[in-house]
């Protein structure tokens, strides 16, 4: 597979060690940047959410049973950003949103990195719902680690769904744009030995940041450095994702009928009513004459 080959954003899927480790891995570069541009995100609002949509890719793919299997991530630590949803599905397919798009902080003295945590805050939780086998929603949450969200996702694998693992995000800005964002889980699958784990480990640390790789090679570079000498075997083909929402005129049109009829009038009164998707910040104008006709008799039902 070379980088040619390589849709704007992608994922990627492969084993290591004889099977016995399992990776799944995300250049989600494309669809953060839209992200931003939708939501007017400030650079560290950025960061979180562009984290947390890759973790929901990531944990579709580890979670999800069905093609079109959808996974929502929530977290909520008591920060500046107000809450992170995002959702991803097996198809490839994020959105997301955070309650504070502007929410920043300065640069962490420490090291000179995005102070996420800071935004996000620790007092809180890390929720995330999918669909199970019987369609009923499962939602399981554990309490926030660090508001960094790789660690928080990866103590969730571990505490609620008891999947060794291990997760690395990143986003990196620069020149006002996102140049670099993904995402890397790998899970230990049964029969793994304390070697190879031990080997993974140590790969692990020596690679740093995740950005730091992908600004130097891209995802397969980040990918390459965590399973040196672990013998990856990676799936011919990648997966294209995108920012897709399920939004549309005529839910943004039903959504109005949760009004009573004095509202839906001082609607139609006002010249019309705007309704805009917390998902994407795709706006719809909605006119009077689609709002009256929401409390038009149906005469089909009459018949």
């Amino acid at each position: 597979m070379t980088t040619s080959q390589l849709p704007d954003s992608y994922l990627l899927r492969g084993t290591a060690a004889g099977h016995t480790l399992r990776l799944i891995a995300i250049d989600s570069t494309q669809v953060v940047e839209e992200a931003r541009l939708r939501h007017g995100l400030s650079k560290t609002a950025t960061a979180a959410l562009g984290r947390t949509l890759s973790a929901s890719a990531l944990l579709a793919a580890v979670l999800g049973k069905k093609t079109d299997s959808r996974v929502t991530v929530r977290v909520e630590g008591g920060g500046s950003v107000g809450w992170i949803v995002a959702e991803g599905s097996v198809d490839g397919h994020l959105r997301g949103y955070v309650r504070d798009p502007g929410a920043d902080l300065p640069l962490r003295a420490s090291d000179g990195k995005l102070d996420v945590s800071g935004i996000v805050g620790v007092d809180g939780e890390l929720a995330v719902t999918r669909l199970l086998d019987n369609g009923e929603p499962y939602t399981g949450s554990v309490r926030l680690q660090s508001g960094e969200i790789a660690e928080d996702v990866s103590y969730y694998l571990g505490a609620s769904e008891q999947i060794p693992n291990a997760v690395l995000l990143g986003v990196y800005e620069e020149g006002g744009h996102v140049a670099q964002a993904g995402g890397l889980l790998i899970q230990a699958m049964p029969g793994v030995t304390d070697e190879t784990l031990a080997r993974l480990e140590a790969n692990i640390r020596a690679m740093g940041m995740l950005t730091d790789n992908l600004r130097r090679g891209g995802l397969l570079e980040a990918v390459n450095r965590a399973t040196e000498g672990l013998d990856v075997q990676l799936a011919p083909n990648a997966q294209p994702a995108r920012f897709v929402c399920r939004c549309s005129r005529e839910k943004a049109l039903d959504s109005l009928k949760f009004f009573d009829a004095a509202e839906r009038q001082e609607m139609i009164n006002a010249g019309g009513q705007e309704v805009a998707c917390h998902w994407c910040s795709e706006k719809y104008q909605i006119t009077p004459a689609e709002i009256a006709a929401l409390d038009a008799p149906d005469i089909h039902a009459r018949a």
